[in-house]
């Protein structure tokens, strides 16, 4: 059993809970799926960093990016993160997932630092831990919406342990797509779908393995302004209701309004309120 696996099973008997809902509620109670075995932290986030630091190689120059970031993400919250081009907030946002790793600095779930684990932890972290959609949809373009949304599943079961379950799994990812509004597009593929229906399936496959966490890089970037604001809706409906803490990076001061709080990057910095 991975690491990942071992401290799941503390919380979980083992495996995840097939029959919970299909995204998050709000607790009361302190939940650290990540946290050592007899562990009963109460921390004040669910998703952070410290000092933060991240530069990048152009030729002979280093360019920096990121330049001593500290952020704290708390359970249910809705975080907006801003900024120009190139001030930072896609590479924050990258880190923060486990998509690469700092020069410097350390990232936290739940209490637990993260970004010095192995690669095959980061695996199972973002297969497990997070939700992901980004501006491009990368759905499999040979798979309906159905299949694009067990994906995740695919990914973290054996053949066997997919077969078991494939029926909850099934269900589960219907019921997302109902969630989303495309319960009427389980077999169609992603050339037949809008691509506002196609960010919704990537919502939908992002939420399908219950993250603690869902990571949105420009999701309404690809979209028309209609689209976008549905897409909106969808987000803030999954927070509001479902306690789904979302951490979102974007460049319209409109989307970022929906927001619980927002965060501004300047030059690789967070700016002062």
């Amino acid at each position: 059993m991975s690491e990942i696996h071992s401290d799941l099973s503390a919380t979980s008997g083992g495996d995840l809970a097939l029959t919970a809902p299909i995204t998050p509620r709000r607790s009361t109670a302190p939940h650290n799926r990540l946290a050592p075995h007899g562990a009963a932290t109460v921390l004040p986030s669910v998703l952070g960093c410290r000092n933060l630091l991240k530069s990048y190689q152009k030729g002979s120059l280093e360019i920096p990016v990121l330049q001593g970031i500290d952020l704290d993400v708390r359970q249910g919250e809705f975080l907006a993160i801003v900024g120009q081009s190139g001030s930072g907030k896609s590479t924050l946002l990258h880190l923060l997932g486990t998509l690469d790793r700092p020069d410097a600095g350390e990232v936290y779930f739940n209490g637990r630092r993260i970004d010095n684990l192995s690669a095959s932890v980061h695996d199972e972290l973002r297969n497990r831990g997070f939700g992901m959609i980004f501006q491009a949809y990368h759905l499999l373009p040979e798979l309906t919406t159905l299949a694009n949304v067990l994906a995740p599943a695919l990914v973290a079961e054996s053949t066997l342990g997919y077969w078991r379950r494939r029926r909850e799994y099934r269900q589960r990812a219907r019921d997302l797509l109902d969630l989303v509004g495309l319960g009427h597009r389980l077999k169609h593929k992603p050339r037949e779908l809008s691509g506002g229906e196609m960010q919704r399936a990537a919502i939908a496959r992002a939420l399908l393995m219950q993250p603690r966490v869902l990571l949105a890089d420009e999701p309404t970037g690809n979209l028309d302004r209609s689209t976008g604001e549905s897409i909106m809706r969808t987000l803030v409906e999954l927070n509001r209701r479902d306690g789904l803490t979302i951490v979102m990076v974007t460049h319209d001061p409109w989307i970022a309004q929906q927001a619980d709080r927002t965060v501004q990057l300047v030059e690789g910095r967070i700016a002062a309120p």
